[in-house]
């Protein structure tokens, strides 16, 4: 594939000044996964979407998929965070799916080829579109499990780390953040590559995280591990009723971002549920105008569980006017 390797000579263009930190509006695409699964009957074993790399098919999908948020930043003229679909693309689920180390490091810097090649050849009224390399949680994305320390995170995610730190990536992020190890680990492993990093942590209906850590404590716990190394944090994978009351406290400045999902029920519904709960995508954007308000340095607005375009497009036209 040769565009892919000529995309992986592209040097980063954002690494050293992430312009997504000056202000403005910087969208993010939706929910990727709920979208493919539900919304297009796509088969995605583990919820994994970055084997899709490995066909024309799946390449294709994800093609179009992106295409249609970029698509909206353009016709608003506002910057785009464009995200790798390496969520799943670490060890432990690699194994499940049937994907070595070897395999693994080939994906995750194909994943940000791919990106790269689509932010070359898709306009975007010459504001800045910035590659994201998603990092997710070793275990589950809702339950915060057996823990590691800071020290094993390092080590664990460092490997995928690494293999972004190689390629045109301009951050890594994070997401789906449910303990404050892993979050650490992660930050300290992007601060060995020199890579920035953002660290999204997901949250549940009571505002703290899954391990019962509270939010502004998580924030300040991991800042405190890394030496404020975080570029910034954000909150995703929750609805803005189930955070929006605990934004207290200088913390909230640290926050840059948020993917809220579509859906108000809580995480163990969601992960019970046989169809996908949209929720009302135009309340959604009055309701991501009302934080902006909380959260005066959040500039990256996209979508989580249960997103699409509509619900991105209500977020922009709330929020970038």
């Amino acid at each position: 594939m040769k565009h892919i390797d000529m995309a992986q000579k592209e040097k980063p263009l954002y690494r050293t000044a992430l312009p997504q930190l000056k202000g403005g509006v910087f969208l993010a695409d939706g929910g990727l996964e709920t979208t493919l699964v539900f919304e297009k009957s796509m088969d995605l074993p583990c919820f994994a979407a970055f084997p899709l790399l490995d066909t024309d098919t799946g390449r294709g999908a994800l093609r179009s998929y992106f295409a249609r948020y970029l698509d909206i930043a353009a016709k608003n003229a506002v910057g785009f965070v464009l995200d790798t679909p390496t969520w799943r693309a670490n060890a432990d689920w690699g194994v499940k799916l049937g994907y070595d180390a070897a395999a693994l490091d080939r994906l995750n810097r194909d994943a940000v080829a791919f990106v790269a090649d689509l932010r070359a050849h898709l306009a975007n009224a010459g504001r800045p579109i910035v590659l994201s390399a998603v990092i997710g949680p070793r275990g589950d994305g809702y339950v915060a499990g057996a823990e590691m320390s800071v020290a094993e995170a390092e080590r664990y995610h460092g490997v995928q780390v690494q293999s972004f730190a190689a390629t045109a990536a301009d951050f890594v992020a994070a997401v789906t953040m449910t303990n404050v190890p892993e979050a650490s680990g992660i930050a300290r492993a992007a601060k060995v590559a020199k890579v920035p990093a953002v660290i999204s942590f997901t949250v549940e209906t009571d505002g703290k995280l899954p391990s019962g850590t509270s939010l502004g404590e998580a924030i300040e716990a991991v800042d405190q591990a890394t030496g404020n190394y975080p570029a910034y944090y954000m909150i995703n994978c929750a609805h803005p009723t189930h955070f929006e009351k605990v934004l207290k406290g200088a913390w909230v400045n640290r926050i840059g971002g948020i993917r809220a999902n579509a859906s108000a029920k809580s995480h163990a519904e969601l992960d019970a549920s046989t169809s996908l709960d949209s929720g009302n995508p135009q309340e959604l954007g009055r309701q991501y105008s009302a934080l902006r308000k909380l959260l005066p340095r959040a500039t990256v607005l996209g979508g989580c569980c249960g997103t699409d375009h509509r619900h991105i497009e209500h977020i922009c036209h709330a929020c970038a006017a």
